[in-house]
């Protein structure tokens, strides 16, 4: 492999398409207000919250089948067809989105949107069904500390399409902020399809399709990681994908931008976080993990000012920046045979966590604002200054009730780490014994 695959030129070509997966989920999430406004809104004004974020959610769900499928086939399709069917994804579903109000009209406009978001979560799930084991085979020695530092690329693509969708608001519509998306998506198909790709990892390895397959139904526990990222998701990406929709009246500020500030945070410390997790283990890292985003969700929820969001975003934002790839890393560590389909169960796990939450969050959004107006008639009269109000409170209560999944992850990382400890000890009186 190593006189003809170039290990530098794969991993910053992994980086590339994830950070375009990244742009084009924050300028999603930047011009969710503008898509609401011009073109949801006038279809649907009592339920756009819901309509928008199951657009958003839409996403997530083909992200996660596509995540579970090309897991599984990857030997079969190959790597570099699905990074250049990643890229293209990355240029047709935005162009389905930015034309939806040009070719349709009525509820037709909103199916063309729904089903850009769809084609745009494909191109997600191809790129992580094929970076995170390609990572893992090239670097296996460095599982944990490289899916951090690649990892580190996401939020660094949510920091560069979040600033566009801020600054570019007043200079571009929302339909041009989101064609930017094509820019890296193009330069992902060209170098993708240029580049040597190492032989198939069950070549390497000499496990089956069929042992692959098999590893995580032979060995109960994997099902607890997979519950596990299903929650932690929903603790990131849910929040990070509704923030700018449910806090910017709220706080005083663009929620994007505090979708920034955390991502900063991310970029920053998904490049140390391999090196604690070796002081304090995968389960030790999530644990604490879980315990801020937990409280920065709550505080979030109670946040009334810019000072106060930036504060519960640093701790949402320590809470949940490592938390998808030292899930992968923990996957790919404990369960080596099961591969890329191992791997990409976790993270199709991740991606339908986003897809049902996020149009709950929308759902009670919406339920709750019509109650705390008085009903539907109530709320269709309210302008101003009042319906800001009963949209805000509605905004607090969705947050609230957010924070009540990584609680329940405290029990399952506490589980799982004592449990590795307790075995830890035991070898290590049984070596001195």
């Amino acid at each position: 492999m190593a006189g003809t695959v170039h290990k530098g030129r794969l991993f910053w070509l992994g980086v590339l398409a994830l950070f375009t997966a990244a742009a084009s989920l924050a300028i999603r999430g930047a011009i969710a207000s503008g898509l609401k406004g011009e073109w949801i809104d006038p279809i649907a004004p009592l339920h756009a919250g819901e309509l928008v974020a199951a657009a958003l959610g839409a996403a997530f769900l083909s992200f996660s089948i596509t995540l579970f499928v090309a897991s599984a086939l990857l030997d079969q399709l190959g790597m570099k067809r699905c990074l250049i069917g990643a890229g293209l994804c990355f240029i047709a579903g935005p162009l389905l989105i930015v034309t939806a109000g040009h070719v349709a009209s009525g509820m037709g406009i909103y199916t063309l949107v729904w089903l850009g978001m769809l084609l745009s979560g494909i191109g997600w799930g191809l790129t992580e069904a094929t970076i995170n084991p390609l990572t893992a085979q090239l670097y296996p020695e460095d599982t944990t500390h490289r899916l951090n530092v690649l990892h580190a690329w996401f939020p660094g693509g949510i920091i560069v399409g979040g600033l566009t969708g801020f600054f570019f608001s007043d200079a571009l519509p929302w339909q041009g902020i989101m064609a930017l998306v094509m820019i890296p998506a193009a330069a992902t198909v060209l170098i993708a399809a240029t580049t040597a790709f190492p032989p198939p990892l069950r070549e390497q390895s000499g496990v089956s399709f069929g042992e692959m397959l098999s590893e995580v139904f032979r060995r109960p526990s994997f099902f607890i990681w997979f519950g596990a990222m299903f929650l932690t998701a929903a603790s990131e990406l849910a929040p990070g994908q509704w923030i700018d929709v449910a806090l910017s009246n709220r706080v005083g500020m663009r929620g994007i931008l505090l979708l920034v500030y955390v991502n900063a945070l991310m970029f920053i410390f998904r490049h140390f976080a391999g090196r604690l997790a070796n002081r304090i283990s995968n389960p030790g890292l999530l644990w604490v993990s879980s315990l801020l985003a937990a409280i920065g969700l709550f505080m979030l929820s109670q946040a009334q000012s810019p000072v106060t969001a930036i504060l519960a975003s640093t701790v949402w934002g320590l809470g949940v920046c490592v938390m998808w790839p030292t899930m992968l890393a923990s996957v790919a560590e404990r369960y080596p045979r099961g591969g890329s389909w191992a791997m990409g169960l976790v993270g199709s796990a991740g991606a339908l966590a986003s897809f049902f939450v996020l149009p709950q969050l929308g759902a009670m959004y919406d339920a709750a604002k019509v109650e705390f107006a008085g009903g539907p008639e109530a709320f269709a009269a309210l302008t101003g200054a009042a319906k800001l109000a009963v949209e805000d409170a509605a905004a607090s209560l969705s947050f609230q009730r957010l924070a009540i999944l990584p609680l329940i992850l405290l029990a399952v990382f506490g589980f799982v780490w004592l449990r590795e400890r307790g075995k830890s000890r035991a070898a290590l009186a049984g070596e001195a014994a």
